[in-house]
């Protein structure tokens, strides 16, 4: 318990930093052009695999499962009022779901702690409890389709999903890593290192 309140209260005191605010914006607004502009990579059979939860995944692990939460609740609400001619009602849930997932980025990589396995962990709760659990709840609200028609065709989509974008979240963030660091004035302590190198 102790641990993950540590966690949450060093992603507080994270929003104090000038770097954090900036980059955190950046990559919201990245996030929203890519989502405005539909850059995806079309695999068969009718796959597709968006960039925006990079954007989020580096917020999470940069900054922590606070500020993942609060990057969340900006892109869906900048995001959605961006790209109002093509979208229906504002329906909160959605925002629910950008929160969950900014904490599972931050629960899962922050403090910068990438690896292989942490990456499919994240994009496996990702898939399971965002996509899968809550976005098909909004969905069967929103739209009023069964939720068992839903889950036959979102359930596989996922699960052929998760190796890809688990690999994509991965070599994604070490080039996140990499361009953090390179940063003027970023001071790193010995225990991050050590952890990024495993």
């Amino acid at each position: 318990m102790s641990k993950k309140e540590n966690i949450f209260s060093r992603s507080l005191k994270e929003l104090k930093s000038t770097r954090c605010l900036a980059l955190t914006a950046l990559l919201i607004a990245i996030n929203i052009a890519l989502d405005l502009l539909g850059l995806t990579i079309k695999l068969p059979p009718n796959l597709r695999i968006g960039f925006g939860f990079l954007c989020n995944a580096a917020v999470g692990m940069l900054f922590g499962p606070v500020v993942g939460m609060m990057a969340g609740v900006c892109t869906d609400v900048l995001g959605y009022f961006a790209g109002n001619l093509t979208m229906g009602a504002y329906f909160p849930g959605y925002t629910l779901t950008a929160i969950v997932g900014g904490l599972f980025w931050g629960l899962w990589l922050y403090p910068r702690k990438l690896s292989i396995w942490r990456a499919v962990g994240a994009k496996a709760c990702i898939n399971l409890f965002c996509n899968i659990g809550l976005n098909t709840l909004w969905l069967t609200i929103t739209g009023g389709k069964a939720m068992s028609a839903l889950l036959a065709l979102r359930v596989p989509k996922n699960l052929l999903m998760l190796p890809i974008e688990a690999a994509l979240l991965y070599f994604g963030m070490k080039l996140v890593l990499r361009l953090y660091h390179a940063l003027p004035g970023t001071v790193e302590t010995k225990h991050t290192a050590k952890n990024n190198s495993l």
